[in-house]
């Protein structure tokens, strides 16, 4: 048995190859696996479960299926998609999990983040991030019209693509001070996220002891998983 690790797909309608290589990787990587997580960015944009896009149906069905043959699914929010709620979870045959979810990972404790809450050099989206997040502004986006919302999902899009392209490096990535605080925090030896698009592996010394950690890359050129079981835990990259 084994589990896997995904992150970052920004699976959206202009994007129908990366949509048939997830369908793919379901059907074949997937299945059988013990578990399977998502943590975050899975949407390129979400504006809330009573979203009739006809994609969202679909991929719903198809993480049914695989939920249905056994696989349990676990779903993270991440910067994209941090709407996604149990309507759509139940749809899917998934759960819902908080940032911040420790699991034990074949006798490893496992930190799960999506990784954007490790960028605090990036003080403009730390800013942005803690007032979407907030319980209020979520109410309020989601009682506007679908179309409203549409339009709110568009905007944001091209607003985080303009200014990242302005950004240094070195300040999207995450903080190795953050990383160490956070597994401190949690008591883990491993940490296993995405956001960044930067997939590696790092060691690093936590409470004086080895540590890891996995970053996932985004599906692009190339798709991602961490696949984990008790003998190793691997990152691997195929083409798409």
């Amino acid at each position: 048995m084994s589990t896997l690790f995904i992150s970052d797909l920004h699976l959206h309608e202009t994007r129908p190859q990366i949509t048939r290589a997830f369908f793919h990787f379901l059907h074949t990587q997937a299945l059988g696996a013990e578990q399977l997580y998502i943590l975050g960015d899975f949407f390129d944009a979400w504006i809330g479960d009573d979203d009739d896009n006809a994609l969202n149906a679909e991929i719903a069905t198809e993480l049914k299926k695989l939920s249905s043959a056994g696989t349990q699914i676990f779903l993270m929010h991440g910067n994209r998609d941090f709407l996604l709620g149990e309507k759509f979870a139940a749809q899917a045959g998934a759960q819902l999990i908080a940032e911040g979810t420790v699991i034990d990972l074949y006798g490893c404790p496992t930190l799960l983040l999506h990784g954007d809450n490790l960028c605090t050099d990036d003080k403009d989206y730390i800013a942005f991030r803690q007032q979407v997040r907030s319980p209020q502004w979520q109410q309020q986006i989601l009682a506007q019209p679908l179309a409203a919302r549409r339009a709110l999902a568009a905007q944001l899009r091209e607003k985080s693509q303009a200014m990242n392209s302005l950004k240094a490096e070195d300040i999207m990535d995450v903080s190795q001070a953050d990383v160490i605080r956070v597994m401190q925090n949690a008591e883990v030896t491993r940490l296993i996220h995405g956001h960044t698009h930067r997939p590696a592996r790092h060691t690093l010394e936590v409470n004086l002891k080895s540590a890891e950690r996995i970053v996932l890359g985004d599906w692009h050129d190339l798709g991602w998983v961490i696949v984990a079981d008790r003998d190793k835990t691997e990152l691997i990259s195929w083409s798409l």
